[in-house]
Order: structure tokens, then C-alpha cells, then sequence
């Protein structure tokens, strides 16, 4: 499995990017936003990964964090919810709106989609709900790898609900100080 690419950008169409590492061309499918947050060609770039194999060939979709790709992910998991959907989703809302919406069951919300409409919005908040509140569970309430991140947030004075939001964005693989100063910048930038 091909988890995570660090290489230079070699090109970009619409919906895709060549990324070089060491001499391997890796195509990417990504969603316009990250293809608009990513630097220009020859520059260096690191990308989260999901390889998707299906019957007609293989697929690699690029998340510029890891939050991201784990969200994409769970929404892979729903029932009518394929990669291309599930990246047509990221590409409309961010982690933290997606987060939001199904927890709040703001179907309307999830209907700005393009291929979602309010059936399918509800039963995605359906399918999604309890899936995403175990994942949330998980990284915020101490049973995974967020706990020390979630107890410093919260010495600081944040809010649970602040922690949640921006949690997800955040590269757990990371060294707990380094996960710390991404939250505070992110919380910073609200």
C-alpha cells in the first residue's frame, strides 16, 4: 500500500498530478482545493494516499493531510459512496463542514455536492453518523493517538468542540510538539 508520497510535481491536468519520486512517476487524483494549496511544478510536495484497486485498474488519491485522507477514507465506507464521490464530498466541504453536518444532520448542507441530493444527503448522514463519531471518539476522547494533543489544547483553555474541529487536520504521526503548534496555528486561523 502506498500511504504517503514525497516527491517534486512534475504536472498537473484537471483532476490529476505527476509527482516524481526518485525517478517514479506517480499519477494522483486530488481535489481542485488541493491542487490550488500545492506549489508550483519542480517544487517539492508531500501528499497522504489512499490506493483504490478495482476489476478495471488501480487508483491513487493525494490528501495534503492525513486527516483528510482518513476522513476520505470513512466516506468510502458508505453505502452509493465510491472514490470519485467521496472526493467530489472533500472537494465541496472541508473536513471540519463534513464533521459538522453529519453530526448536526444538516442534510441541506450536504447538498451542495454536485451528485448529492437530499435523499442521498440523508442517507449519507445515515450510513456516516455513527461511523464518524467512533473515529471522533477515537482521536478525541483518549482512546487514540490525539490524547496527549487534546489534553495540552485543552490546559490552554480550548473547548472540546474547538479540539474536534481541528483534530482532524492534524498529522497524528507527528511528534506531539509539532502536533500541537499545527493545532494552534489552525485555531489561530479561525
Amino acid at each position: 500500500m502506498i500511504g504517503r508520497l514525497r516527491g517534486t510535481l512534475a504536472g498537473r491536468s484537471a483532476i490529476a498530478l505527476l509527482i516524481d519520486v526518485s525517478g517514479v512517476g506517480y499519477e494522483v487524483l486530488v481535489t481542485p482545493r488541493t491542487q490550488a494549496e500545492l506549489p508550483g511544478t519542480g517544487e517539492e510536495i508531500v501528499l497522504h494516499t489512499h490506493l483504490h484497486g478495482r476489476e478495471d485498474g488501480i487508483s491513487l488519491y493525494g490528501f495534503p493531510t492525513d486527516g483528510e485522507r482518513n476522513l476520505f477514507r470513512i466516506l468510502i465506507t458508505a453505502a452509493g459512496v465510491g472514490p470519485k464521490l467521496g472526493l467530489a464530498i472533500l472537494g465541496s466541504m472541508t473536513v471540519s463542514e463534513i464533521r459538522r453536518a453529519v453530526s448536526t444532520e444538516d442534510v441541506d448542507a450536504l447538498t451542495v455536492v454536485p451528485g448529492v441530493g437530499k435523499r442521498s444527503a440523508q442517507k449519507l448522514v445515515l450510513d456516516l453518523k455513527p461511523k464518524l463519531e467512533d473515529s471522533e471518539a477515537e482521536v478525541i476522547d483518549g482512546t487514540g493517538s490525539a490524547t496527549p494533543l487534546r489534553q495540552a489544547l485543552e490546559s490552554l483553555g480550548y473547548s472540546t468542540a474547538e479540539i474536534r474541529e481541528v483534530s482532524p487536520n492534524i498529522d497524528h504521526s507527528l511528534p506531539v510538539a509539532e502536533q500541537i503548534r499545527a493545532a494552534l496555528q489552525a485555531l489561530s486561523q479561525r
